[in-house]
């Protein structure tokens, strides 16, 4: 169980690093792209990448070992739309109302958002250690968003920027739900969908571009930025949950910091490394995280990609070797105690 929480762990900020590569490089392509149309291209470049390489895969015929996704799970995938969409409306719509820096301080309630949404909705275990982690993961964001403390006033346009991370809070978890499945096929509907709306909302608002350049670097980070960091954030969710994954993602901004010092020449400021130090010691409780106890797990069947190395998949079958396979296969009821994470085999109550 250690080596795959380290593992999840360094997807997680994996994913965070390719996100927050997207920050420097997008300011620069902002100035021949509009901003709905930039939205839409690096949705549409995550999609269309992760396209080609599924097609690639079948033409080689290459087996499958991904669980594909199915009409039960069409309800996580229609809110993971829907939320995908409604976050940036509400977002943009906050920030005609407000101003950007109390919309940046605002934002980091997301992290909150998706780990109440966990908590309270969809029962993930969230113990005192992570509790501290993700507190101290959020005072370091806001630390880093905060420019003057004075300036900050709650409007209604706050309301909206507040609601735009309820969105993705829940997305997030919505998300998690679908962990099991094949990433790479979540990737291609979340990253086609959302990138379809936003095209359609940029084309109604008349933003257009014909820089051939400008646009093909910015569907080539799309599919860097958006694709691939989707891709390791959800294999993080299906060990680490959303809670755990959003507060390692969270270091997405610092790297944005980082890397537009050195694009744009900008200071590293004071205030930056203070939150990085409370980063580093939230960081520190997300890893050191004990969580070991007695608990049952319940019959189930279910259909994702596994091996049987660990202690939950001792169902036989014609497979040969421990190699990876996927197919539907059924959990017996059982009992042991072992340190786990809140993956989708440790849903249970606490």
């Amino acid at each position: 169980m250690m080596n795959n929480k380290t593992t999840a762990i360094f997807m997680a900020i994996l994913a965070a690093a390719l996100f927050g590569i997207s920050l420097p490089v997008s300011k620069l392509l902002l100035v021949e792209i509009p901003s709905t149309l930039m939205a839409a291209a690096l949705y549409l470049g995550a999609g269309f990448g992760m396209l080609v390489i599924n097609i690639v895969k079948m033409v080689r015929k290459k087996e499958q070992i991904e669980a594909k996704m199915t009409k039960k799970e069409m309800p996580y995938i229609i809110g993971m739309i829907i939320l995908d969409v409604a976050a940036p409306v509400c977002l943009m719509m906050g920030l005609t109302m407000t101003t950007s820096a109390n919309a940046s301080l605002l934002s980091n309630f997301e992290i909150v958002a998706t780990s109440l949404v966990a908590l309270l909705i969809f029962k993930e275990s969230i113990g005192k250690s992570m509790w501290i982690a993700i507190s101290l993961i959020t005072l370091s964001s806001i630390v880093l968003s905060v420019e003057d403390l004075n300036s900050f006033s709650f409007s209604i346009g706050s309301i909206f920027v507040i609601l735009a991370c309820l969105c993705w809070g829940f997305e997030n978890n919505c998300t998690r739900m679908l962990s099991l499945k094949d990433p790479q096929q979540i990737v291609v509907v979340k990253g086609l969908c959302s990138g379809v709306v936003s095209l359609v909302i940029a084309l109604a608002l008349k933003q257009y571009s014909t820089n051939i350049l400008y646009l093909s670097t910015a569907l080539s980070l799309g599919f860097v930025s958006y694709g691939l960091s989707i891709y390791f954030y959800i294999i993080a969710q299906r060990e680490l949950g959303a809670a755990r994954t959003s507060a390692y993602y969270a270091g997405a901004p610092f790297i944005g910091v980082l890397l537009s010092a050195i694009i744009f020449g900008q200071q590293i400021t004071m205030s930056f490394m203070i939150s990085l130090l409370i980063m580093t010691i939230g960081a520190y409780f997300a890893v050191a995280e004990y969580h070991k106890h007695a608990h049952i797990h319940e019959e189930i069947t279910h259909e994702h990609r596994h091996n049987h190395k660990d202690n939950h998949h001792t169902h036989t079958h014609d497979c040969e070797g421990e190699s990876e396979h996927n197919h539907v296969h059924i959990h017996d009821m059982t009992a042991h105690i072992h340190k786990h994470t809140p993956d989708m085999h440790h849903a249970h109550d606490h």
